[in-house]
């Protein structure tokens, strides 16, 4: 009789977590460009963010959360296609997903037949920022993964204001120039983004839904209205802290890739960058609120998954270097949060297991109840969701790569990084005793055993990601 109880009490429980689960879940996915972990829910001790520090309270943070690749067109054509860049054949900014794989379902176009009503707004597929918002267009995006798309027109650093360079030797489109901009948030990139997002929640919320919204901000030229900036004390702003030689023991390949050289940040330069950058992720989470505020409205808070990711990490001054590309922790990290309405125990949670942003496509495939393509490569973290800590949960690196044939994995105390597809020198740091990885250990025989190990699970995991020498050898260099 009481094993009797006991299982009407589980067949009960199902029922109730079934019932509060909508059998087609909608899906919000929001997406910054060029975000670090720079939020104030992800512990940072200056920048300002109360609109997604509230979604990551009915929500998981991601603590441990990976790149595939850290630039925008390779990391998101990743994302989309639930695949490895080696394997989609997305390394960079050129060409385009499909271009590269002609029958690829991408993880909105799985929601299009399925019956959703799938849209996009601004960028989620790569665009050249910001002349592609300054014209208004999306020439690289995929048709097929929407059944609508509105592209946004926005002054973007032609907008009226205050404006300054921030890295005055940097004379090309990715300069840091910010600017003080006139007017309030819906003359800008990310509140137009935000009303036409509202727009289409207002126009599609009878019917389950998929509504992929991308704001630009915080990605150069970093414009947001005066209010945002007045939110940061200049002269407050805390540089990162690094040593002077940090890059001796870096492989001469990528040592002085976007390194302060070439940008020309004064520490009193360095002070108003960071203003300006934060000023832009204020105004961008300000945005997102406005969103999350809209669908509430609507009564779709209880059915409706959220996403909010960034594209990749940003480097602001670490190992005195800027921006992208790298393989550093600051690069390859994003802040990623899953707000699961029906999974409560999981809302103001942490996990810090390691995973990928490949692993969007099947998380949200099963929490939808839908069957994706079997050809993906990334895990469900749906288990994490059930239990942070989860013993099911077996992933135990992250693979990154980058230009200039860089490859790297991250473990939870290593990172092993080599160049040249592993011809033009190698970075080996130990996360436990070095997690500003400052110290190069790769040539001190001490580690060659940890070295060797690391490298054959590199060498091994390239292959199932889709690496041969045939396509991205020593001739693809």
């Amino acid at each position: 009789m009481k094993n009797l109880i006991q299982l009407l009490i589980f067949l009960c429980a199902g029922c109730f977590w079934t019932s509060a689960k909508k059998s087609k879940p909608n899906v919000l996915f929001l997406m910054s460009d060029d975000l670090n972990t720079a939020l104030s829910g992800f512990g940072h001790p200056q920048c300002k963010t109360p609109e997604l520090d509230k979604l990551a309270s009915r929500g998981m943070r991601f603590e441990n959360m990976h790149c595939q690749y850290p630039v925008c067109g390779a990391s998101r054509a990743s994302l989309m296609s639930g695949l490895y860049p080696y394997t989609n054949g997305t390394l960079g900014n050129a060409g385009t997903l499909r271009g590269n794989m002609p029958d690829v379902v991408t993880m909105s176009q799985m929601f299009r037949k399925n019956g959703y009503r799938v849209g996009r707004v601004s960028k989620i597929y790569h665009m050249g920022i910001p002349p592609e918002i300054i014209a208004g267009t999306a020439t690289r995006d995929d048709p097929h993964s929407w059944d609508e798309a509105v592209n946004i027109k926005a002054p973007e650093q032609h907008a009226p204001g205050v404006s300054t360079h921030w890295s005055p030797k940097d004379k090309g489109s990715q300069t840091f120039e910010g600017v003080e901009a006139e007017g309030d948030d819906l003359v800008h990139a990310d509140g137009l983004a935000a009303e036409a997002a509202i727009k289409f929640l207002n126009k599609h919320h009878e019917k389950p839904f998929f509504l992929a919204v991308g704001f630009v901000r915080p990605h150069v030229p970093l414009v947001a209205p005066k209010k945002y900036f007045k939110l940061y004390d200049r002269k407050a702003m805390k540089a990162p802290v690094v040593p002077a030689n940090d890059l001796e023991d870096v492989p001469k390949i990528i040592r002085g890739y976007k390194a302060n050289g070439g940008y020309g940040v004064t520490p009193e330069l360095h002070k108003g960058l960071l203003q300006a950058y934060y000023a832009s992720i204020s105004y961008m989470d300000a945005q997102v609120g406005k969103v999350i505020r809209a669908l509430e409205q609507l009564g779709h808070m209880k059915d409706t998954i959220i996403v909010f990711s960034s594209d990749h990490g940003y480097l602001l001054g670490e190992h005195h270097k800027f921006q992208k590309q790298h393989l550093f922790e600051e690069s390859t990290r994003v802040p990623f949060i899953l707000s699961v309405p029906w999974m409560k125990d999981t809302h103001g949670n942490q996990t810090k297991k390691i995973t990928e942003l490949v692993d969007l496509y099947p998380t949200l495939a099963e929490l939808a109840g839908l069957t994706p393509p079997s050809v993906l490569q990334g895990q469900s973290l749906v288990a994490l969701l059930d239990d942070p800590v989860a013993k099911a949960w077996k992933k135990d690196m992250a693979f990154t790569i980058s230009r200039s044939g860089g490859e790297s994995i991250r473990t939870h105390d290593w990172r092993y990084t080599h160049w040249g597809y592993g011809d033009k020198g190698q970075e080996l740091y130990d996360l436990k005793k070095d997690p500003g990885e400052f110290t190069n250990l790769a040539d001190d025989p001490n580690y060659s055993a940890s070295m060797k190990k690391l490298k054959k699970q590199l060498l091994s995991k390239r292959i199932e990601a889709g690496y041969s020498v045939e396509r991205f050898g020593k001739k693809k260099k």
